[in-house]
């Protein structure tokens, strides 16, 4: 590790990069990369959702770390698969954050890796939501947001502009670059989970 790295806020701490079904998913893999080249251990859990937009392949590529998306795949009897990354995680980053995703983490449910590895999650938690700004804008929606913000979890995004649907609001990927500094900005605060800090 060169000097450059050994010197980030991310050397030496673990991110969970949680995927979900989105077109903005090929974006998590440009975070993904970035955080790995600043020093994290970006290990990637991607939704069966998220499989359709981009192949797990290639996280595997840019993080050099195995990526998790089967919840009842265990590959050491002697852990619990999504117990054991949750309790390595420094920060669970999710990105992009999809409606049903939101919606599943308000409501305590766990169908797969991603959302079992939330509910025994204690590391600090950020949102970079990206879907249709009418699905943003939805009441059901709003309400899963506030459920998340009085739990601490910190929101990035989502921005404004045209979206893949064809619309054009507020529902896409806030910047990588944007992303990455926030979680440099969780991560100093070590592990603090009530900070509350909502971007636009």
């Amino acid at each position: 590790m060169n000097a450059a790295v050994s010197a980030s806020p991310f050397a030496g701490k673990t991110i969970v990069l949680g995927v979900t079904g989105s077109i903005a998913a090929y974006k998590a893999a440009d975070l993904a990369s970035k955080l790995t080249q600043l020093g994290a251990s970006v290990r990637a859990v991607l939704t069966e959702g998220a499989k359709k937009f981009i192949a797990p392949l290639t996280f595997q590529a840019v993080t050099h770390q195995p990526v998790a998306h089967e919840l009842w795949s265990e590959d050491d009897p002697a852990q619990i698969a999504h117990v054991n990354l949750a309790d390595r995680a420094d920060l669970l980053l999710v990105a992009p954050a999809s409606a049903s995703i939101l919606a599943q983490f308000a409501h305590g449910l766990a169908p797969d890796f991603l959302t079992a590895l939330y509910l025994v999650n204690r590391a600090p938690v950020l949102l970079a939501p990206a879907m249709n700004g009418k699905m943003w804008l939805h009441a059901a929606t709003q309400a899963n947001v506030a459920t998340l913000r009085a739990r601490g979890h910190v929101f990035i995004g989502p921005e404004a502009g045209m979206q893949a649907c064809g619309y054009e609001g507020v529902g896409r990927l806030w910047p990588v670059e944007g992303i990455v500094a926030e979680a440099e900005r969780l991560l100093a605060v070590s592990g603090n989970t009530q900070v509350v800090r909502c971007l636009p």
